[in-house]
């Protein structure tokens, strides 16, 4: 995965070859045919393992409340380019999400992905709730659903145009201080006493 990874950031979804991959690992062409019938196969299976890395990230967010778990997945989703092969790597994530109106496999695990996301801030802002620092009035399907919409397209935004995905973030963080938090809330979603 590692190999098709770094493969896949070099040479984009379209260019890609098997023999790209072969050359950043240490298994030979025929192994990876071996093991993954075509490229096509190979990327599945990278998608899956992405898409499961991510999922494992985004159930164990650091931060004590609802809030700040809020905000840490916004981080994580619009990390700044740290590492040299991020950019790349965000487009080539891109050309294969680009993929699912034709692709039925890539188009299910994406469908998946969305699901967990959207999910997951859904239970996210119910617990709020519950814990009396996020306002009730608050729908948490619509909310989740504009969260995962709004980082989606600050990913995609940032890769086609270059828009600064710290703007986003920023844009996320007010949105949940004033829209989210009852008046008496930190920053953070603690009460005041």
């Amino acid at each position: 995965m590692e190999a098709t990874y770094a493969a896949l950031c070099k040479h984009g979804y379209a260019s890609l070859r098997m023999r790209d991959i072969a050359a950043e690992s240490s298994k030979s062409k025929a192994t990876l045919h071996y093991h993954y019938e075509s490229k096509q196969n190979l990327l599945y299976a990278l998608l899956d393992y992405l898409t499961d890395s991510f999922a494992e990230q985004v159930e164990t967010l650091e931060g004590e409340t609802p809030a700040e778990q809020i905000l840490a997945l916004v981080d994580i989703y619009l990390e700044p380019a740290a590492d040299d092969s991020l950019p790349e790597f965000r487009t080539a994530l891109l050309e294969i999400k680009a993929q699912g109106p034709y692709d039925d496999r890539f188009r299910a695990e994406l469908a998946e992905f969305d699901r967990m996301l959207r999910g997951r801030i859904r239970s996210l802002i119910e617990d709020g709730q519950d814990e009396g620092v996020f306002r009730p009035d608050v729908d948490p399907d619509e909310t989740a659903e504009f969260i995962v919409t709004a980082l989606n397209g600050a990913q995609t935004r940032h890769v086609a145009v270059d828009h600064p995905l710290e703007r986003t973030r920023g844009a996320l963080e007010t949105y949940v201080r004033r829209e989210l938090l009852v008046a008496d809330a930190d920053e953070t979603g603690e009460r005041f006493e």
